[in-house]
């Protein structure tokens, strides 16, 4: 099918905002060695920073939520781009702890935010047949954002310059605000809002050569769908016995996938690798680029291979995996020896490589398979929600536990729990390849 520039830009933009999630989530691994020699910084004043960022990405998802369908999804992004740049500016400039928490609070709200409306906006403007690929652009350039935000803190290493560091995150920001601001809005909002006709004129230029029928089909199929759905469905409409099953699956994958280990890896990756021995500071931030490339390239790998092997398999691989990895690090710091740093990075490898394939993509994916139509707004709300309120959680505590258990005990808990996940999806974990999302809907049928 032919792919119009005007969507090719608009993947671009979209896919910018999950840049800036992974350019956030990887810089302050760089920037916190030398935040440390400026500023008084604790264990609790460390992870109460750095965690501040998914906390506010809890109130990012509620907004998003709650003003994705009025306000539209472009407004959203264009909000979103704006607390970048001032959360970012506002980090580079911080005078001390108490500011650099509050500035990493805003860009936890965009990067909330950003997180629901970004692919939302992509599922609804890629035709059907190119969804999957167009909405997974997303999670890619997350891992791209962070690869990125690695090199960025490599090469000012030297001059130890954090408030660069994590001012830079401000010029993508830019970027993106500026290109959303010209961009067209989805064609489901504008059919919401009783524009159908600009609707037509956003289709058109998307899919360029579409006969006028095939577009006025496309209106009107969105139109109905809209008539069919309640305004709101009941919260209560989660407890009932066939949705509460999915809700309570998708909550708790969440769940696992934080208690994991890795944001705690992805945040603090510079400090894991001088536990494994490497002490001078611009050896960790070189080993940690490596790891963010193999997070991008294991990534495209999920990408090519899950609708093939599907779900199920994949996600008790990636926890056995995962698992397996995190036990060899935590034998690694508890047994030291001259091969101790090695052995360690070694299981940091096959950690990444086993989380990037399984893990990471297939609780999203999930997500937007499972839950019906009716109740998928507030069904991705509450798993988001669930994913980045446990993301603070461990984030907070990871450099409290790691300071008072010492790394073996502490990689022991992750490994721990990927175990659980383990046995959690054996029994779980349904099986969706190749099913379309109204045969999904059909077999998961509710009673509101």
């Amino acid at each position: 099918m032919k792919i119009s520039s005007v969507l090719l830009s608009l993947v671009a933009l979209a896919a910018l905002f999950g840049f800036l999630f992974g350019f956030d989530e990887g810089i302050i691994a760089g920037a916190l060695p030398f935040i440390s020699a400026v500023f008084t910084v604790t264990p609790a004043s460390e992870g109460l920073m750095t965690a501040a960022v998914p906390l506010g990405a809890v109130a990012g998802v509620i907004l998003a939520a709650l003003y994705s369908d009025s306000l539209g999804r472009r407004r959203v992004l264009m909000l979103c781009g704006a607390a970048f740049i001032i959360g970012s500016m506002l980090s580079g400039l911080a005078i001390g702890m108490v500011m650099l928490t509050l500035s990493r609070l805003v860009l936890g709200i965009a990067i909330g935010a950003s997180s629901m409306a970004a692919p939302m906006l992509l599922a609804e403007l890629a035709p059907a047949k190119i969804r999957g690929a167009v909405v997974s652009t997303f999670q890619l350039m997350i891992t791209v954002g962070i690869l990125i935000s690695y090199g960025v803190s490599l090469g000012l290493s030297t001059s130890g310059d954090w408030r660069l560091m994590l001012g830079l995150g401000a010029v993508p920001a830019i970027v993106a605000i500026v290109g959303i601001f010209y961009s067209p809005e989805s064609p489901r909002w504008l059919v919401l809002r009783g524009r159908g006709e600009a609707a037509r004129r956003v289709i058109a230029k998307l899919q360029p050569g579409l006969p006028s029928d095939d577009i006025n089909h496309i209106v009107r199929e969105i139109g109905e769908n809209i008539e069919h759905t309640p305004a709101s469905a009941s919260w209560s409409a989660f407890l009932g016995p066939r949705i509460f099953p999915i809700v309570t699956f998708a909550i708790v994958l969440f769940f696992l996938q934080q208690l994991s280990g890795i944001n705690a890896v992805i945040y603090y990756a510079p400090r894991i690798v001088g536990e494994a021995g490497m002490s001078d500071v611009t050896a960790q931030l070189t080993a940690t680029v490596g790891l963010g490339a193999l997070n991008v390239a294991m990534t495209i790998v999920a990408m090519a291979i899950v609708d093939r092997f599907g779900r199920r398999p994949l996600l008790l691989a990636g926890f056995l995996g995962t698992a397996v990895s995190l036990l060899a690090i935590a034998v690694a710091f508890a047994t030291p020896t001259k091969d101790d740093a090695t052995f360690a990075l070694a299981g940091l490898v096959f950690y990444i490589a086993f989380f990037a394939v399984s893990l990471g993509p297939l609780p999203w994916l999930y997500m937007s398979e499972l839950f019906p139509m009716r109740l998928k707004s507030r069904g991705m709300a509450l798993a988001a929600t669930a994913n980045w309120s446990m993301n603070f959680l461990v984030v907070f505590l990871f450099p409290v536990v790691l300071s008072a258990a010492g790394a073996p005990v502490t990689f022991a808990i992750f490994a721990g729990f990927c175990l659980f996940g383990l046995g959690f999806s054996w029994f779980m974990a349904p099986e969706t390849k190749g099913a379309s999302l109204e045969d999904l809907e059909r077999v998961l049928e509710y009673e509101t």
